[in-house]
C-alpha cells in the first residue's frame, strides 16, 4: 500500500538513521517531499503532528535544507530601466535573514568565493553587498583589471547558491563538533538535528560531481553521531559516489504509484546491483505506455534509456540508436526534454500519436541493439 508524502517523510524521520540515501527519477517528487519533510520536523506553527502550538518554530532551527526551492530564494535583479549592472538577489525571509547574519558575523564570505571558483572559474569572483543582501559578479583578469559586473549562467548559479549552503553545513558541523556549547563561537546551531539535501548541483560535469559526493560524504562522516541527513537524488553517479563512500547509510528507491500515492522501497547496493536502473528505466516506460500514461517526462526517461545504452555500446551520440528518420524523431525527443520556462515555448502534453512515439523508440532500442537482446535471455 503506497503512502502520501507526508507519510514518507515520517518514514524517514521515524526509521531515526544517520545518513538516508533515496534515488528517485525525475517528476516522482524529491523536491515535494524535502517541502513535507522540513514541515514535519520543524513546522512554522505546530509541533510537528499537525498540533497547533504557542510557540511557533522556526525551521531554521531544526534543519538545515537545500532543494530547489532553496534556489528559488535567489533571483536576478537586471534593472535594464537604468541600464545598471545585474545583481543577484536573496529573497529575504527567517531562513536567508538567519543563514546571511551568520555568514556575515563568522566572516564566511572568503571561504564561498573559494568554494565556488574550485567549481565554476578561478577567475570568476561573487562580491557580497555589506549587508549581504545581494550579490554581484566580475572576472579578475591577474593584473588589477576586473571585467564589468556580468551575469552568470543558470548552472554557475547553481553552483554559487550551493557554495552558499556548503559553507554553512560546514560552519554548522565544525561549531557543533565543540563538545562543551559555551566554548562555541556560536549557539545558533545548538538545536540542528536534520540536513535535507535534495540533487546538489545537477549541472556539474562528472568529475566535479563525484568530487563534491566525496566532499560532501567527508563532510557527513566527520559530522556529530546525533546530526542526521537524507539525501535525494536522481544522478546514478551522485548515489553511488554517496554509497561507495558512506558506511552508515540506508539506502532507498522513491516511487510513484499510479493512484498518486509512492512506496519508499529499501534497497542494497549500487544503483545497479540494488534497483537495476537501465532496467527501472525500461519496466516505468513500459508501464505507462500499457496503461495509455505516457506524459512528458517519460520522454526525458526514454533520452536516459538511450543514452545509457549508446555510452555501453561506445556510440558517441544516442542519437545514432535512433530509427532511420533520425532528425525527426531527435527534435521530438528534444522537444519534449528541454527546460525551458518560457511560457512562448511552453510545451503541451503529448499527443497520441506523440505517446505511440515513445512505444515505438523502445521497441526499436530493445529489438535492434544486442545488449537489450542479451538483456532479454538473461531474463527469460
Amino acid at each position: 500500500m503506497g503512502k502520501t508524502l507526508a507519510g514518507v517523510a515520517k518514514q524517514l524521520r521515524d526509521t531515526n538513521k544517520k545518513v538516508q540515501l533515496i534515488y528517485a527519477f525525475n517528476g516522482v517528487g524529491k523536491t515535494r517531499l524535502s517541502r513535507e519533510f522540513k514541515q514535519l520536523v520543524a513546522p512554522k506553527n505546530g509541533n510537528g503532528e499537525g498540533e497547533a502550538t504557542d510557540q511557533p518554530e522556526s525551521p531554521r532551527g531544526k534543519i538545515l535544507y537545500f532543494s530547489a526551492f532553496t534556489e528559488d530564494l535567489f533571483y536576478w535583479d537586471n534593472d535594464l530601466a537604468l541600464d545598471a549592472a545585474p545583481k543577484l538577489r536573496i529573497q529575504p525571509n527567517s531562513f536567508t535573514d538567519w543563514l546571511l547574519a551568520l555568514l556575515r558575523d563568522l566572516g564566511q564570505d572568503g571561504n564561498i568565493v573559494r568554494y565556488f571558483q574550485h567549481y565554476a572559474n578561478d577567475k570568476l569572483t561573487p562580491h557580497f553587498s555589506e549587508d549581504f543582501s545581494e550579490v554581484t559578479f566580475s572576472l579578475e583578469r591577474g593584473d588589477d583589471e576586473n571585467s564589468d559586473n556580468l551575469k552568470i549562467s543558470k548552472g554557475e548559479e547553481s553552483s554559487f547558491i550551493w557554495s552558499i549552503f556548503y559553507t554553512l553545513l560546514d560552519q554548522a558541523i565544525s561549531t557543533l563538533n565543540i563538545a562543551e556549547p559555551e566554548n562555541r563561537e556560536t549557539r545558533q546551531f545548538d538545536t540542528l538535528e536534520y540536513v535535507f539535501i535534495d540533487d546538489p548541483v545537477s549541472s556539474l560535469d562528472e568529475n566535479h560531481l563525484i568530487e563534491l559526493a566525496v566532499n560532501l560524504a567527508g563532510l557527513i562522516k566527520t559530522s556529530p553521531p546525533d546530526l542526521k541527513f537524507v539525501i535525494t537524488t536522481h544522478s546514478p553517479l551522485f548515489y553511488n559516489v554517496l554509497y561507495n563512500e558512506l558506511n552508515a547509510k540506508t539506502c532507498y528507491l522513491l516511487e510513484r504509484r499510479e493512484d498518486g500515492t509512492y512506496t519508499l522501497a529499501e534497497k542494497k547496493g549500487d544503483s545497479n546491483k540494488s534497483f537495476s536502473y537501465h532496467l527501472h528505466l525500461r519496466k516505468t516506460l513500459e508501464q505507462a505506455i500499457a496503461n495509455n500514461q505516457v506524459e512528458r517526462y517519460h520522454f526525458t526517461l526514454l533520452r536516459n534509456l538511450y543514452e545509457k545504452t549508446a555510452s555501453f555500446l561506445g556510440y558517441e551520440k544516442w542519437s545514432e540508436l535512433l530509427p532511420d528518420d533520425k532528425q525527426a524523431y531527435l527534435n521530438r525527443i528534444i522537444q519534449f526534454t528541454s527546460h525551458s520556462t518560457l511560457s512562448n515555448e511552453a510545451v503541451a502534453e503529448p499527443t497520441p500519436q506523440e505517446k505511440q512515439t515513445v512505444k515505438f523508440l523502445l521497441d526499436n532500442l530493445i529489438n535492434n541493439y544486442g545488449y537489450w537482446q542479451q538483456q532479454e535471455m538473461q531474463n527469460g
